[in-house]
């Protein structure tokens, strides 16, 4: 059970337990009712749940999918490389940052951005002959893992090597992506249950035959689920109930107020927020309502004199951090809401993954949303479809205000501007269109710290276009008080896309358009700045004229 100090939210959070104790909430969830969310339609509820039948899989999928991990580490395979984005790719990309390869299995890396460096980096980085590509859509239609395959196929044959051994398709069944690994004969097409949306697919095929690949016991994740989910059962009061004490602390403090989650972690588990990101802010961002996850934030601690937030701490038993301990304990001294749950293992993930799906869907029908829908995820997509249709010079972001750092007084006055129309008590967005580096994280760290102290709010950061498939959905339909700050740059060099009668880079800058043009037609206040060629460089001088 989660150890909670929720100061103010104390009473609601009471009252709102006796209220679910009073309804049945936890039958109703495991029963699929779909009275709990009386915003989501019926057919919504009924095809979107089967992420509660996750913990007792058929034995015989466990066992599957060992055996087929097995083989590959006998084929000599050093690297696995997961193509994908948002629930295909994030579930993956916890288990790799979080579990090293067991002895003798190959390392696991996860490719989720449309940059050319960054596809670059990833093809520089392996052999294909020795490598197994896993292409991860659930609708089997996404631009990118596509685009990815077509690349890495091509690559594979460069080789003389056969390519259609060194794929497999995770996706739901009869797909476009299923019937293109039939044709092509890849080596497997692990299909996925349907019935599961892909923010909850962490313990579906999507997120453990990656884990298996490189060596992860997932029989242990899933006995952990299990586990949770017997902790979350039909029977069990309100009060006890792990998922429900924590989707009432989300639901009454949002509603009260404090609508930012922050995220903390125990440095084993520093890849865990990158999840529950898109589990949050796609599952309660709409109708303009939300709630905005807020991971890796510089210093977590500092509220900034404002009481907009809830921390919740996710900590591995025996991983001590004295600063951590004593910023939570200063915390709730002065009457800050803290919820903390402690991790016996690693293998713990198991249980928080079930645990924060349903607490993420039952805070829903505190927050008054439907859970299960993204609705406003196709705008920018559309969009971005419309941008490259348009001539490649034409492809530049369309925000009459794009900025350059060259730009002398325009830009001084252009971001001036913008700092100052920033939304009161709301939050300010990065996002980058920019290589996925060591180097460039650390700068664009830098000026997430800047720019923080700046707005005195909460901040957040993604990566395009990872995070049009994770907190996109919330920058468009949930509350409009975000500040968003989108940086692109060059997107060099030009690395073709195989069949698609396009390039990496330009695919990404209509990505960054589509976006732009999205936020714009939602009235969302947004600044786009290019970088150019600069890299880390450019981001620092950015940082240093926000700084002021």
């Amino acid at each position: 059970m989660a150890r909670c100090s929720l100061g103010r939210f104390e009473p609601a959070v009471a009252r709102r337990l006796e209220l679910w104790q009073g309804s049945g909430a936890s039958a109703r969830i495991w029963q699929k009712d779909p009275t709990f969310w009386p915003q989501a339609t019926p057919a919504d509820v009924a095809s979107r749940l089967g992420w509660l039948d996750l913990p007792h899989p058929p034995p015989r999928q466990l066992a599957g999918l060992t055996q087929f991990a097995e083989e590959v580490r006998k084929d000599g395979t050093t690297d696995v490389v997961v193509l994908g984005m948002g629930g295909s790719s994030l579930a993956p990309q916890v288990y790799a940052e979080t579990f090293a390869p067991r002895t003798g299995f190959p390392r696991l890396q996860v490719l989720d951005s449309t940059h050319p460096r960054a596809v670059e980096a990833v093809r520089q980085s392996i052999d294909p002959a020795h490598t197994l590509f896993v292409v991860s859509s659930k609708s089997g239609t996404t631009l990118e893992p596509n685009a990815f395959q077509s690349f890495f196929w091509d690559e594979t044959v460069k080789t003389g090597t056969d390519p259609g051994p060194h794929f497999v398709a995770i996706t739901d069944p009869d797909t476009a992506l299923d019937r293109l690994a039939t044709e092509r004969g890849f080596r497997w097409v692990c299909r996925a249950p349907p019935d599961v949306g892909g923010r909850y697919s962490a313990l579906t095929v999507f997120g453990l035959l990656p884990a298996a690949l490189m060596g992860v016991d997932v029989t242990r994740l899933i006995e952990r689920s299990a586990r949770m989910a017997a902790s979350c059962g039909p029977g069990v009061g309100a009060g006890d109930h792990p998922a429900l004490v924590l989707a009432a602390a989300i639901g009454e403090a949002a509603v009260g107020g404090a609508d930012k989650l922050v995220f903390a972690t125990s440095p084993s588990l520093s890849a865990f927020p990158s999840w529950g990101e898109q589990l949050v802010a796609e599952s309660t961002g709409k109708i303009g309502k939300g709630v905005v996850p807020v991971a890796d934030e510089v210093d977590l601690l500092d509220p900034l004199g404002r009481h907009d937030r809830l921390l919740v701490c996710l900590k591995l038993q025996g991983e001590s951090d004295r600063g951590l301990e004593e910023g939570l304990a200063a915390l709730r001294a002065a009457g800050e809401p803290v919820v903390e749950v402690e991790l016996a293992d690693r293998f713990d993930l198991g249980a928080e993954f079930f645990r924060w799906e349903m607490a993420i869907a039952a805070a829903g029908s505190v927050v008054g949303i439907d859970p299960f829908d993204q609705p406003d995820v196709e705008l920018a997509k559309n969009l971005a479809r419309d941008a490259m249709k348009s001539p490649p010079n034409a492809l530049a972001p369309p925000d009459p205000n794009l900025l350059t750092l060259s730009g002398g007084p325009a830009f001084d006055a252009g971001l001036s501007e913008w700092i100052a129309g920033a939304p009161v008590g709301g939050y300010a967005a990065i996002q980058a269109y920019l290589p996925p580096t060591p180097e460039m994280t650390a700068s664009l760290r830098g000026l997430r710290e800047n720019l923080r102290l700046r707005l005195r709010t909460s901040t957040t950061f993604g990566y395009g276009p990872r995070f049009l498939h994770s907190t996109g959905q919330l920058h468009k339909g949930g509350p409009a008080t975000g500040a968003f700050l989108q940086l692109v740059d060059d997107a060099q060099p030009p690395l073709s896309v195989p069949g698609m009668d396009a390039t990496f880079g330009r695919i990404l800058r209509a990505q960054a358009s589509g976006d732009a043009a999205a936020l714009r037609l939602r009235g969302r206040h947004l600044l786009t700045v290019d970088l150019a060629s600069g890299g880390p460089s450019q981001v620092d001088r950015l940082a240093e004229a926000i700084h002021g």
